[in-house]
């Protein structure tokens, strides 16, 4: 089953010698992270096992939105929505960023209150987020059928195409001095008396006083190589893309049966807004005490499956030599296969809620491996003990909106420069320090 169609970029031939920072991964966060130190001046090389944004960050919903953010992400997600509406002028490159509202619907009494409550989270951030009446949703989006008691709308939220933007942004870095490389995986870091001097690619060597880990749901198998325990699991989340359709709706919008978000070219991303498939692993049972709370928080949400993912994860060494081929050699881009039947289900609410999708017709469908941590926050963080080594993973699914500002945090870090927002939440030493793991509810 093929993944989205994104739009083609082609790296740089020539390996450079010696740079001041290397970005492993060419998502979302990796370019983002990489356009922000070019800008800066730095000497940056990017270097991406297969294609530039192949894996999730072409395969996310596009949502660009504050509303229901965990509330240690909201002040770094209220500094992306400053960014994106300039994403155009800055990168000479549409990436289909529009402000078109998202709405969170409320199907009880309890769910209403969740939901007023939440935007508690808000105060002092002049965003405009309000609860409408079923009237109000009615008449914000015409033809539906949903028996709502309301619903949670950010007009300032918004969506863009994630199958553009990680090129989009790859391709501004280049013309601001970046090396961008693809299937050039990085097989581990290079030390010298504790700090990291260099990184072993597949074509090579690369000198560097800094390294970033932005490798989406590869990095804590990376980490692991070079010593480190990074907590993280994959959750399968899976897309229908429809043709262009007229008469849908332009609110992007959740409901427990659905999620459902307009595209440029007029069709529609539709996924599952409340099941997800999480294989059983061998990291399963490495991370299990880990993500304990997690699993107890939302185990309505989480599809624990058996089967040959558990056998197909085994096999993958957790340790290799610099001179070997490592994993991320063998496997150039995660490619799940999608749940026909979640996807058919979304659909099939869907078509009940706004009967204009009866004539809808999938253009596509596909899988997407998301990177998740414990708490459901990420890492953008240095890691003390390895100086001039610095990770960003871990964005649970968050990350396609939040990813300019991500980027910019994460410049800040590796340059010693003030930092976008307070950055403690997202430390890595969170999950050995003692800290107690909090799973922080949205409302």
């Amino acid at each position: 089953m093929p993944g989205p169609f994104v739009v083609p970029f082609h790296g740089d031939t020539e390996l450079p010698q010696q740079v001041d920072v290397v970005v492993i991964g060419g998502g979302i966060i990796g370019t983002s992270t990489t356009l922000e130190l070019a800008e800066r001046g730095l000497r940056v090389a990017l270097c991406e096992k297969g294609g530039i944004g192949h894996e999730q960050s072409s395969r996310n919903w596009g949502w660009v939105r504050i509303t229901r953010r965990d509330p240690r992400e909201i002040p770094l997600m209220a500094e992306a929505l400053r960014i994106w509406p300039r994403m155009k002028e800055r990168l000479g490159r549409d990436v289909g960023y529009t402000r078109a509202g998202i709405a969170f619907t409320c199907q009880t009494d309890r769910e209403v209150e969740e939901h007023t409550r939440w935007m508690n989270n808000l105060e002092g951030y002049q965003i405009d987020t309000r609860m409408l009446t079923p009237a109000q949703f009615a008449e914000l989006n015409p033809g539906a059928q949903l028996d709502v008691k309301g619903a949670l709308y950010t007009s300032v939220d918004g969506r863009a195409e994630p199958q553009k933007a990680a090129p989009a942004i790859a391709e501004a870095a280049r013309k601001h001095g970046a090396h961008v490389m693809t299937e050039c995986a990085v097989r581990g870091i290079d030390r010298k008396a504790g700090q990291v001097c260099g990184v072993f690619t597949e074509r090579g060597y690369i000198a560097c006083n800094a390294v970033v880990l932005a490798g989406g749901a590869w990095s804590s198998l990376f980490a692991r190589n070079s010593g480190l325990r990074l907590p993280q699991l994959k959750v399968k989340n899976s897309v229908i893309r429809t043709k262009p359709l007229e008469g849908g709706p332009e609110t992007t919008i959740w409901t427990n049966g659905f999620a459902i978000r307009k595209r440029q070219d007029g069709g529609y991303t539709i996924a599952n807004g409340f099941e997800n498939i999480v294989d059983i692993v061998p990291d399963s049972f490495r991370f299990f005490r880990d993500f304990l709370p997690a699993l107890g928080a939302e185990w309505r949400s989480l599809m624990l499956r058996g089967g040959l993912r558990f056998l197909d994860e085994a096999r993958i060494p957790n340790r290799w030599t610099m001179d070997e081929a490592s994993p991320f050699e063998y496997c150039r881009v995660l490619d799940p296969k999608p749940s026909f039947s979640l996807q058919d289900r979304a659909l099939s609410n869907l078509r009940k809620a706004f009967p204009v999708f009866e004539h809808a017709e999938i253009a596509q469908r596909w899988a997407g491996n998301i990177d998740v941590t414990p708490d459901a926050v990420p890492v953008i963080s240095p890691v003390e003990h390895v100086p001039g080594f610095f990770i960003a993973t871990g964005f649970s699914g968050h990350g396609f909106g939040i990813g300019p500002a991500a980027g910019r945090l994460m410049a800040d870090l590796v340059t010693g420069a003030p930092p976008l927002v307070d950055p403690v939440d997202f430390r890595f030493s969170r999950f050995s320090d003692g800290s107690k793991i909090e799973i922080i509810s949205g409302f």
